[in-house]
C-alpha cells in the first residue's frame, strides 16, 4: 500500500470515517483542516435516493445562497438589443448574440454562467454540445433562460449555484470558502439542502437525503448526520 503523504495524514487525523457528526461539529473539522497555501473551497455533497434515469425522479435546480460563494464568477449572456445594455449595466462580463455563439463554437469559453433570454434560445440551442457536458447551457428551471437578465446576472454574481443530482445520485456543489466563518458555512449549507429537499422529484420513494459529507478542496471528508443538516 502506498504511504500517504504527511500533509494528508495530518489532515486526516482526529476523523472516524465511520462516524456521523452533527453539522456545526464537521465545519469545524472541515475547516480545521484546510490547511493549502490558498482559500480552499467548502464543498457539500447528498446522496439522494432517486434514480436519475428516470425522468420523474431528475432533481436540479438552483439556489441562492445568503453568504454567496466567495468566488469571482465570469458571466455571459446572449442578448441583443436594450437587454444586452441591461446584461452589461448589471455586470456581465461578456455579452453578444451570433458574435458570441461563433466566438463559443470556436472554443473560447471564458466565462462561468451562460444567460440567454428566449428569443436567443434558437441560437444558443446550437451550443448544446459544448455547452452541456460543462452544465453551462441555459435552461428557464433554473432562470438561466429569462427576459430578466439584470436579475440574472446580479444573482449569479452574487452567490447563485446551481445543482443537478449525476447518474450516481449525488448531487454536489462548492458552497463557499475555508475562510468564511463557520456560522457562515452553516448557512450556506442549510440553504443548499432546504433547495435540494424543495427539489424533491414526484417520483422520488422512501428515504430522499441518504448520506451527506462535506470536505474542502484538498481535505479529507466528514460525514454528516443528515438530521443535523435537514433540521435547523
Amino acid at each position: 500500500m502506498a504511504k500517504l503523504a504527511k500533509r494528508v495524514q495530518k489532515t486526516r487525523e482526529g476523523i472516524d470515517p465511520t462516524k456521523l457528526v452533527a453539522l456545526p461539529e464537521a465545519i469545524s473539522l472541515v475547516k480545521a483542516r484546510a490547511i493549502a497555501k490558498f482559500d480552499e473551497t467548502i464543498e457539500v455533497a447528498m446522496n439522494l435516493g432517486v434514480d436519475p434515469r428516470h425522468a420523474d425522479q431528475m432533481v436540479r435546480g438552483v439556489v441562492n445562497l445568503p453568504n454567496g460563494t466567495g468566488r469571482d464568477v465570469r458571466v455571459a449572456v446572449f442578448a441583443r438589443g436594450a437587454k444586452a445594455d441591461e446584461a452589461k449595466a448589471a455586470g456581465a462580463d461578456v455579452v453578444g448574440a451570433e458574435d458570441l455563439v461563433e466566438i463559443v463554437q470556436g472554443g473560447k469559453i471564458d466565462f462561468d454562467r451562460c444567460i440567454a433570454t428566449p428569443d436567443m434560445m434558437p441560437l444558443v440551442g446550437r451550443l448544446g454540445k459544448v455547452l452541456g457536458p460543462r452544465g453551462m447551457m441555459p435552461n428557464p428551471k433554473v432562470g438561466t433562460v429569462t427576459m430578466d437578465v439584470a436579475g440574472a446576472v446580479k444573482a449569479s454574481k452574487g452567490g447563485a449555484v446551481e445543482f443537478r443530482v449525476e447518474k450516481a445520485g449525488i448531487v454536489h456543489a462548492g458552497i463557499g470558502k475555508a475562510s468564511f466563518t463557520a456560522s457562515a458555512i452553516e448557512e450556506n449549507i442549510r440553504a443548499f439542502a432546504d433547495a435540494v429537499i424543495k427539489a424533491k422529484p414526484a417520483g422520488a420513494k422512501g428515504n430522499y437525503v441518504k448520506r451527506v459529507a462535506i470536505s474542502s478542496t484538498m481535505g479529507p471528508g466528514v460525514k454528516v448526520d443528515p438530521s443535523s443538516v435537514t433540521v435547523a
